[in-house]
C-alpha cells in the first residue's frame, strides 16, 4: 500500500518505523521530522484539501492521523469526501478531546464513571463549587492544550486563582474560556487505547506515563518523559470493567450522538481501590506511550489501521508480543520551560548484538540541517528497549540512552519504577 502518516513527532515516527519494518509498503510523512525521510519520504502541504488531492494523484491507499489538532480540524471530513481512506475521527467526534466540556457531558449521559465535575465559564460559579471541594482540585481549560491545560491546585486559593486566569484568557487563551473543575482522584493512573471503527474495537495492553519532567514524579507536567508497557498493575478485571463500562457505551453513545468513533480512543484511567474511574478520552495515540504499544503488536500496524479505517476490525485477530516496553525519552535541556539551542545528535555505534536485536530509537523533536541530524525540539527522542521483563526491558532502554549524545541532553533516570518496587 502507499501510506500517508500526517505528524511530525515520536508517535508517528514509531508508526510509521512499524510499518516500514513490514517491507511491503511505500511511506510518505507530512510534514514528518528530520529523521522520517529515514523511513519514507516527507512533503510539505499543509492545506487539507490541497493534501487530499495530492492523496488522490498519488494513489494513497490508507492515511493515518497522528496528532489531534488535524482531527479536531475536520482533516478525516475533507479525505472522506474525496473518497479516501483515512484512519482517525470525524470532527465531530474528536471533540471527545477537542472540548472537555463536551467529553464529560457525554461521560454523565451515558453513565461512565468520571469524577464529579462542575463545567463552567462563570467564575463566580467556579469559586462557589470549588469552596464545596475537598483540596486538592483539578481546574482543566477546556478546549486543545498540548496536554498541559490541567492544573492540580493543592489549595481552594490555588484552585480559583487557576480558574480565574483560564477564565480570563490569561493563561491558555480561547482554550481557557470554558473550565472544568472537578475532584481529584487519588489512585494510579493508566493509559489504555481501543482501536475503534465505530462499532467494533480491539484493545491494546495498558501502559503507564510519566508526565512530570524529574525522577520521583517531580517538578512540571510534559507531554510524557517515558512509558511502559503492558503494566502489571492491571488485571483482568479491570480490563473488563473498562471494556463493559467504558469502550462500549461510549461506542454506542457516540452513535446515538450521530458522531460515531472510529480511530484511537485513549482513555486516561485512574483506578481508585481497584475502580477504573475516567480522568479523560483523547482521540489519538499518546506519546511516548505510542514508541512502545508500535513494535509489541505482532499483528501488521498497516493492517490493524486499515481495518479500523474499514469497519473491518471484526475480522481482526490481534497479536500481541509476549514481551515488555520500555520508553525512556531524552528530552532538551531546557524542556519544558522554554526552547533549547539546536544540538547536533551523535549516535554511537552498538556493537552489543542484544542491544542491537532489542532496542531501537523513535526521533520526535528532530531537524536536519546541513546533513546533520539536530536537537530542536523539547523531547528529542525516545530510546525503546524490550525484554521478557520490565526491568530486562528498562536496561536495555537505559543502556541505549548511554550511546546517545546531544549537548543539554537528560532523561529521568527511574522510568517504570512503579512496577519494579
Amino acid at each position: 500500500m502507499n501510506i500517508l502518516i500526517l505528524g511530525s513527532g515520536g508517535r508517528e515516527y514509531s508508526i510509521g518505523l512499524a510499518i516500514y519494518k513490514e517491507n511491503a509498503h511505500n511511506l510518505y510523512f507530512m510534514p514528518g521530522n528530520g529523521a522520517t525521510d529515514r523511513l519514507g519520504t516527507n512533503i510539505n502541504i499543509k492545506d487539507y484539501n490541497q493534501l487530499a488531492v495530492w492523496a488522490k494523484d498519488n494513489s494513497i491507499d490508507l492515511t493515518i492521523v497522528g496528532p489531534e489538532a488535524p482531527l479536531v480540524d475536520g482533516v478525516v471530513d475533507i479525505f472522506k469526501e474525496n473518497g479516501l481512506t483515512i484512519f482517525g475521527p470525524s470532527a465531530a467526534a474528536a471533540q471527545l478531546e477537542g472540548s472537555k466540556v463536551y467529553m464529560k457531558n457525554i461521560l454523565k449521559k451515558y453513565n461512565i464513571p468520571t469524577a464529579a465535575f462542575i463545567e463552567t465559564s462563570n467564575e463566580k460559579e467556579a469559586f462557589d463549587f470549588i469552596d464545596t471541594m475537598n483540596e486538592p482540585i483539578v481546574v482543566k481549560a477546556d478546549g486543545l492544550c498540548a496536554g498541559k491545560g490541567v492544573i492540580i491546585a493543592q489549595t481552594k486559593d490555588e484552585a480559583k486563582k487557576a480558574a480565574s486566569e483560564m477564565l480570563s484568557g490569561v493563561a491558555f487563551g480561547d482554550a481557557g474560556t470554558s473550565i472544568v473543575v472537578e475532584e481529584y482522584l487519588d489512585g494510579y493512573e493508566l493509559s489504555v487505547f481501543a482501536i475503534c471503527d465505530g462499532e467494533n474495537y480491539k484493545v491494546l495492553p495498558a501502559a503507564q506515563d510519566h508526565k512530570r519532567v524529574g525522577d520521583g514524579d517531580t517538578g512540571p507536567n510534559t507531554g510524557g518523559m517515558g512509558a511502559y508497557a503492558p503494566t502489571p498493575l492491571v488485571n483482568e478485571d479491570i480490563y473488563k470493567k473498562i471494556e463493559e463500562r467504558v469502550i462500549k457505551p461510549t461506542l454506542k453513545g457516540m452513535q446515538n450522538e450521530g458522531a460515531p468513533f472510529e480511530g484511537v480512543l485513549f482513555i486516561g484511567v485512574m483506578v481508585v481501590r481497584g475502580e477504573p474511574i475516567i480522568l479523560e478520552y483523547n482521540v489519538r495515540f499518546g506519546d511516548p506511550e505510542c514508541e512502545i504499544l508500535m513494535p509489541l503488536l505482532a499483528t501488521p500496524v498497516s493492517e490493524l489501521f486499515y481495518k479500523g479505517a474499514t469497519k473491518q476490525l471484526d475480522k481482526l485477530d490481534i497479536k500481541i508480543r509476549d514481551e515488555f516496553g520500555v520508553g525512556v525519552v531524552m528530552a532538551s535541556e531546557n524542556y519544558p520551560y522554554g526552547s533549547s539551542t539546536p544540538a547536533e545528535i551523535i549516535v554511537d555505534e552498538i556493537v552489543d548484538e542484544d542491544l542491537l536485536q532489542n532496542s531501537h530509537i523513535s526521533f520526535a523533536g528532530v531537524e536536519k540541517i546541513d546533513d546533520k541530524l539536530m536537537a530542536t525540539g523539547g523531547r528529542v527522542l525516545v530510546c525503546v528497549g524490550f525484554g521478557k521483563s520490565i526491568k530486562e526491558a528498562r536496561d536495555r532502554a537505559y543502556a541505549l540512552c548511554g550511546q546517545v549524545h546531544f549537548a543539554g541532553k537528560k532523561c529521568r533516570s527511574d522510568i517504570a519504577y512503579q512496577a519494579l518496587k
